[in-house]
């Protein structure tokens, strides 16, 4: 086990530091949305550009976060922590005084790097909290990936709407340096380094590829999708990442040992994450468009963007509130479970929303539904991984399922954009509306995404000791160290 100093404060105070810290980096998914349609008159450029402020911190966010886990795993988790911390402040900071794009898409991907914190925070405190809250710490810290995103979204468009839009990157700016003083004062200084090479070859390899795929996915709607850019970028991110995954099998050191994340247990759980990741951020676009599409559509509700955010701010609430749930589940249940329960709970709150789209209070009650669900199966994710990968590994583990979850929520707006704009109606005259059979079949398909997350949850082999506190040590073959799995 690491070893560390005598802490100076106590586990409860440290805990609420990481769950901080990844609250705040979690917000950056959602800061520009209620601005999005403004960025190309606030920075003197296009549409198209604009977008891009969105897409940096996505893109930067899914590299750096296998990346961070790994260089946490080899100089220690506080330092990795403390510097992802800082680079916060600097994104922050540098896209508050912006007024050109280049550097506010600089400064975006910051922010995206930063987030690098929170698969690095989930893997540690379990390191440092005491065996009765290890559940319930790891679920809290967990649920902040949702909860960022879903508290950001009305915070964001007050801000907007009330006071200048640099003030938002002014706030994320102080609060990103209130975090970096915390967790340099308050996160204890764990020996938790297992030194090794730094794999630059595969840093760099995973970079390309993945960017790639990303990039033509989720401009595919944009670009067209058979556009030879499109494909272009998808096809080459593809033989980008076999060549690289080849590399890696034959690195005595590699960025990710894929020997690991090829177990069963672990390789289905990255599966679900892309399936729950999907099922999570399917309602995040789709249910703000209808409730801000006109009520003279006949189903559009007329609520502005920031009582589009109001409306779904409890959703975020709902995730954090079901982590001590999901703690409990996990004890009593195993996290294999709970993660096909929470992904069960996720396709229910579809489903309720098909049937009710009439009024903001009901899509309010359908979106709690899917956000419980995603407060129950978030925090049994990275519980699962750090139960069957070695402890030298544990951090490299979560940030290549935070990725995998980050590809999820890829795919999935690239889905909801295309179902969307392939179904449409005239509103106003000429304008091109999506019709509320899109709306519907984006529900459809949230549901299915999510039911099938479940089925896969199923498929992870029962291990023979569901309650044991501790991740798992391997031989070089890769069979478990004085545990079997079931």
């Amino acid at each position: 086990m690491p070893s560390s100093r005598s802490p100076r404060f106590p586990a409860l105070a440290v805990i609420v530091v990481l769950c901080l810290g990844s609250l705040c980096g979690a917000l950056m998914q959602s800061l520009v949305i209620p601005i999005q349609s403004e960025l190309p008159h606030l920075l003197s450029t296009d549409a198209g550009s604009a977008s891009w402020a969105i897409t940096a911190t996505l893109l930067a966010a899914a590299v750096t976060m296998p990346v961070t886990g790994r260089l946490a795993d080899m100089f220690g988790k506080k330092p990795v922590m403390v510097v992802s911390a800082g680079i916060l402040v600097v994104g922050s900071a540098l896209a508050a005084i912006s007024t050109t794009l280049p550097p506010f898409l600089v400064g975006r991907a910051l922010q995206g790097i930063a987030m690098g914190y929170i698969p690095v925070a989930i893997s540690m405190v379990r390191e440092i909290a005491p065996p009765e809250r290890r559940a319930g710490a790891v679920a809290a810290v967990s649920a902040t990936l949702g909860v960022g995103g879903a508290l950001g979204l009305p915070l964001s468009a007050w801000i907007a709407q009330d006071y200048s839009w640099h003030g938002l990157f002014w706030l994320s700016t102080v609060l990103a340096a209130l975090i970096l003083v915390a967790t340099a004062i308050v996160v204890p200084d764990i020996h938790d380094a297992h030194p090794a090479h730094l794999d630059i070859v595969g840093i760099i390899g995973l970079a390309v590829g993945l960017v790639a795929v990303l990039v033509g996915v989720s401009k595919g709607s944009e670009w067209g999708w058979s556009a030879t850019s499109t494909i272009g970028a998808i096809v080459g991110g593809l033989v980008v990442l076999v060549a690289w995954g080849w590399y890696e099998l034959r690195h005595h050191d590699p960025l990710i040992d894929l020997r690991t994340t090829s177990r069963r247990p672990v390789l289905f759980t990255n599966l679900a994450a892309v399936l729950i990741g999907f099922g999570m951020m399917a309602q995040s676009i789709v249910v703000p468009q209808l409730l801000e599409m006109p009520t003279e559509t006949g189903y559009g509700l007329g609520q502005s963007i920031l009582h589009a955010g109001l409306w779904m701010a409890p959703g975020g609430l709902m995730m954090m509130a079901f982590a001590p749930v999901s703690s409990a589940l996990i004890t009593r249940s195993g996290a294999r479970i709970t993660l096909a329960l929470g992904a069960l709970v996720i396709g229910v709150g579809y489903v309720v929303a098909l049937a009710l789209m009439g009024a903001p209070w009901q899509l309010m009650v359908a979106s709690c539904i899917v956000c419980a669900g995603v407060g129950i199966g978030y925090a049994a994710m990275p519980t699962l991984i750090m139960d069957n990968v070695p402890l030298s590994e544990a951090g490299s583990g979560v940030g290549v399922n935070a990725l995998m979850r980050s590809v999820g929520t890829t795919i999935a707006g690239a889905v909801m954009a295309a179902i969307l704009t392939s179904d449409t109606v005239k509103f106003a005259g000429s304008v091109e509306i999506p019709a509320k059979s899109a709306f519907q079949l984006c529900f459809i398909v949230g549901a299915v995404a999510a039911l099938a997350g479940s089925a896969v949850t199923l498929l992870i082999p029962r291990r023979s000791a569901v309650t044991s506190e501790e991740p798992i040590e391997l031989h070089e073959d890769g069979t478990e160290v004085g545990l079997a799995a079931g």
